[in-house]
């Protein structure tokens, strides 16, 4: 085993490896599924793409903001880090503690069942339907099994040394980005009508529910059309999430003065024309209703069925497996290293502080595998995603304004890039993200509270750690 400390990382992470792991962890299969939702919630194209654009520019905005505390702090951990620099130990460990608990693990677990879903078209016998075992409630089927093998199989090739997960990403990230964008250009250009165009973009900015008995639209008022922009934006900014996984391995990247903030920017900004770019495809290929109505939600496929024909369900799932596997990849790859850091401050288990001989922290790999395992088997995955998205915004706003707190703390700190638009642009964030969490919080309040619940929790968790390392 090597030595514990920051200094036994490798750095053999460039740019284009940083870019590569903010966009294969940001798109995994929320754009090829949310946008039905999106629709059912607010009935108008306009509301649609406007919904994803607004997404997009937050997370660009949090991303430049991050760029000064990654400058800062060029270390393993990330937004640990910064928390614990700008508030205290407590506030890093709650972080800490829900990142572990459901943010990671539980996205992890997530998006393991959604490549094993998308599998079941190739191999039918993967299904979650075929189930293997049944006691009580809990069922075991094949799904679940294939997506833990996939969180074994990526933990496995981590704990081997960065080299060949980064190699895995950047190949697995490129082709996502070259097929996502040649659905986008066929989809313009082999099926795109103008009379579906026009009929979506008519009476565009008029929200509407939709009636799925009589599959008709039904206007709606301002105050619902709150709560479904709200409801809505829970797909949308899942679907633009884990751009902060570059800060966790900062240890490994090559001058991360530098090279952290501009991958988390470039990231966030490729990931958000593409978003905005497939979700216009959609508008221009298939009729708002049937973006509602859409099997499982599955709008990529209805919208590669009009493009290729029969064949295109294949092609969307093969485009999902590829998308989901690189995307579990960079969280599995990113995760532990907050575990690793959280370990050499007292906060964690010890041995997630020992490096192998691949200067990867391995036990803490295989922690985090075995936890993402078990929600995997839980069912529950679905109903950590939706209350988890809370958990992020509170500890994404924490972070912004600890750029502030900061300035003051430590007026003097070297800071080798400057958060754009300051203060403007990361008060906007704050305020934005401040009204999207108030309004979860009255309209999703059964899962939003159990996600504030779970983040509580790490409070007295806290202060047993602290006396017990403390004796």
């Amino acid at each position: 085993m090597t030595d514990n400390n920051q200094e036994e990382f490798k750095k053999e992470l460039g740019l284009l490896d940083g870019t590569m792991l903010v966009v294969g962890s940001m798109i995994g299969s929320g754009i090829f599924i949310v946008s039905a939702d999106i629709a059912r919630q607010v009935g108008s194209t306009g509301w649609l793409i406007l919904i994803w654009l607004i997404s997009g520019i937050i997370t660009m905005i949090a991303a430049v903001s991050y760029g000064e505390l990654s400058a800062m702090f060029p270390n393993a951990g990330g937004q640990y880090v910064y928390l614990k620099e700008a508030y205290n130990k407590l506030v890093a460990f709650l972080y800490g503690w829900s990142f572990f608990a459901v943010i990671q693990t539980g996205t992890i677990a997530a998006v393991g069942v959604a490549f094993s879903k998308f599998a079941a078209y190739l191999i039918p016998a993967v299904s979650d339907e075929n189930v293997l075992y049944e006691i009580g409630s809990f069922k075991l089927n094949v799904a679940q099994i294939v997506s833990i093998v996939t969180i074994i199989f990526l933990t496995y090739l981590n704990t081997r040394g960065v080299k060949n997960s980064k190699i895995l990403q950047t190949i697995l990230t490129i082709i996502k980005i070259v097929s996502i964008s040649g659905l986008i250009i066929f989809g313009f250009t082999l099926a795109a009508k103008a009379s579906i165009w026009n009929a979506n973009w008519t009476d565009a900015w008029t929200p509407h529910s939709f009636n799925t008995d009589t599959g008709s639209w039904m206007p709606i008022n301002t105050t619902a059309l709150i709560s479904g922009i709200s409801a809505a934006m829970v797909g949308t900014l899942f679907s633009s999430d884990s751009w902060t996984g570059v800060t966790f391995i900062a240890g490994e990247i090559k001058n991360p003065k530098r090279n952290v903030g501009l991958s988390m920017f470039l990231g966030t900004l490729i990931v958000t024309i593409i978003y905005v770019l497939t979700n216009l495809m959609y508008v221009a290929v298939i009729p708002l209703s049937e973006i509602a109505t859409a099997k499982s939600d599955r709008v990529a496929v209805v919208a590669s069925d009009y493009i290729f024909g029969d064949i295109g369900t294949l092609i969307i799932a093969l485009m999902i497996m590829i998308s989901t596997f690189a995307c579990n990849n960079g969280l599995i790859m990113a995760g532990a290293r907050v575990y690793y850091t959280m370990a050499n401050d007292g906060l964690f288990f010890k041995k997630a502080a020992v490096l192998n001989q691949a200067s990867v922290p391995a036990w803490a790999l295989w922690a985090q595998c075995i936890w993402a395992s078990v929600l995997c088997l839980t069912g529950k995955y679905g109903d950590l995603l939706d209350f988890v998205i809370i958990i992020v915004l509170i500890f994404y706003i924490l972070t912004i304004y600890g750029i502030m707190r900061l300035r003051k703390k430590m007026p003097d700190a070297v800071r080798p890039y400057k958060a754009i638009g300051y203060p403007f642009l990361p008060l906007l964030y704050i305020v934005i993200a401040s009204a999207v969490c108030v309004s979860l919080l009255f309209t999703k309040f059964s899962t939003c509270g159990w996600g504030v619940l779970i983040m509580l929790m790490g409070i007295p968790i806290y202060y047993l750690i602290k006396e017990k390392t403390s004796n």
